[in-house]
């Protein structure tokens, strides 16, 4: 175990019947996150798990509150600079080649013929749920704090580690939907009825129960690599698909493209064999993350309220970021009565601010923003000249604010006055989604 020895993410422990515990720890952290370093750490793992005599391995988290979180998503900022700095031929395969080991760790771990089984006794989420997913036998903690969850779509993105193509051959597509494009936790019985896990345990109980199923002497494979296995709903999927794809843009109006782009990885991915499937997934996913609307949903939902929550525990929000937040509001208000080709073109820009939501026109995002796309109306005028002048508003304050108050006031604008999370906000750009 001299190559485990090295590990900082992780700790391996092996018991006396010869069972590998396989710890998640990041040291000085709360929570476990899949960072750059844990996911390269797991890669050594599952390199190391093949070629071991270990009876088998329980994967466990050394954290009281969560098995694993999801991405790092501090680092997600990092990798989408280091994309879009690269020559635009070269995009696809530098996110590609960045984003697909954890897959493949993944991958390396459920075929390397030791049987896999996840004590879960916390949060898992994203990425977590992802290397939940890959162990043969999940066993978890029967308590509502206790769940399972993929909840990518939320900040623009979707699971690329597999989850897109395990969830849903576990769950059926049906089931795997909410979890994938609505980031539902499934919780208990929920998630024991959903596939998700195999046993629910009382709380304490989760690593012995692990435990006597790796010595029961189970298959070390999961059901899509057995011979002749098929999803059960696979001859329906362009179907469920199709149905789910008209309500998607019927709702997001074609401004979001996580959820159209979850429902192409199932569509292409479900019929495929595993290992092409995972690959499929993340030629998507690798088109995704070069997209601005990540980025700036990461940016306002997440890294936003991490600093509107930070400030508030600290002494409360600064009275000059609310003072900011309701004078660009007030810049964006528009009188529906009065002026109805404006607020038409809020509406179907994404702001929710008009009492009518607008019918889906058919106009999917694409490299520009529905407000920037030709042709260009009366009304995407009126909205790009109200814009300016919000922008305008913020510039005021913009330079003066910490770099956590300008995103603490973008989530504001979203959370608070309906701006849409895809554009992220006035106060971190100097124009719209830049």
């Amino acid at each position: 175990m001299s190559e485990l020895a090295k590990l900082q993410q992780f700790r391996a422990e092996r018991t006396e019947n010869n069972i590998l515990h396989l710890v998640f720890d990041m040291p000085g952290r709360p929570m476990n996150v899949f960072s750059n370093a844990a996911i390269a750490e797991l890669s050594i793992f599952s390199q190391w798990l093949r070629g071991s005599d270990v009876t088998g391995v329980v994967i466990r988290s050394g954290k009281p509150s969560a098995f694993c979180a999801g991405a790092d998503l501090a680092e997600l900022g990092s990798a989408y600079d280091m994309i879009m700095a690269a020559p635009a031929e070269m995009r696809d395969r530098v996110a590609f080649d960045h984003f697909f080991p954890l897959s493949q760790a993944l991958r390396a771990i459920e075929t390397a013929g030791k049987p896999v089984a996840a004590a879960i006794a916390g949060l898992a989420l994203g990425g977590g749920g992802e290397l939940a997913l890959a162990a043969h036998h999940r066993v978890m903690v029967d308590d509502p704090k206790v769940a399972f969850g993929l909840p990518e779509s939320l900040v623009g993105l979707l699971p690329g580690a597999g989850g897109t193509q395990r969830l849903p051959r576990l769950a059926g597509i049906e089931k795997a939907l909410p979890v994938l494009l609505e980031g539902a936790r499934l919780s208990g019985q929920a998630a024991l009825a959903a596939g998700v896990v195999d046993q629910l345990v009382p709380a304490g109980q989760e690593v012995a129960a692990a435990e006597r199923w790796v010595l029961s002497h189970p298959s070390a494979s999961q059901p899509w690599d057995r011979p002749g296995w098929r999803p059960a709903d696979v001859d329906d999927a362009a179907s469920i698909i199709a149905r789910k794809r008209e309500s998607v843009l019927a709702e997001t109006l074609g401004h979001y493209p996580a959820p159209t782009a979850i429902l192409d990885c199932i569509g292409e991915g479900l019929p495929q064999p595993f290992d092409e499937a995972i690959r499929t997934e993340m030629q998507i996913f690798s088109k995704l993350i070069q997209r601005r609307e990540p980025r700036n949903m990461i940016r306002t939902l997440f890294l936003g309220r991490l600093d509107h929550d930070r400030l508030r525990k600290a002494g409360g929000i600064p009275a000059r970021v609310e003072q900011a937040v309701a004078v660009v509001s007030e810049a964006l208000r528009v009188d529906e009565a009065a002026d109805a080709p404006l607020a038409e073109a809020f509406a179907r820009a994404g702001f929710q601010r008009s009492s009518k939501a607008p019918a889906f026109d058919g106009v999917i995002a694409q490299s520009a923003f529905w407000l920037e796309a030709e042709p260009v109306t009366d009304g995407k005028r009126a909205l790009r000249e109200r814009l300016t002048r919000a922008y305008a508003a913020a510039d005021k304050w913009r330079a003066t604010f910490s770099e956590d108050q300008r995103r603490a006031a973008d989530y504001l604008l979203v959370k608070n006055h309906g701006f849409p999370a895809y554009m992220a906000g006035a106060f971190s750009s100097t124009e719209p989604g830049a």
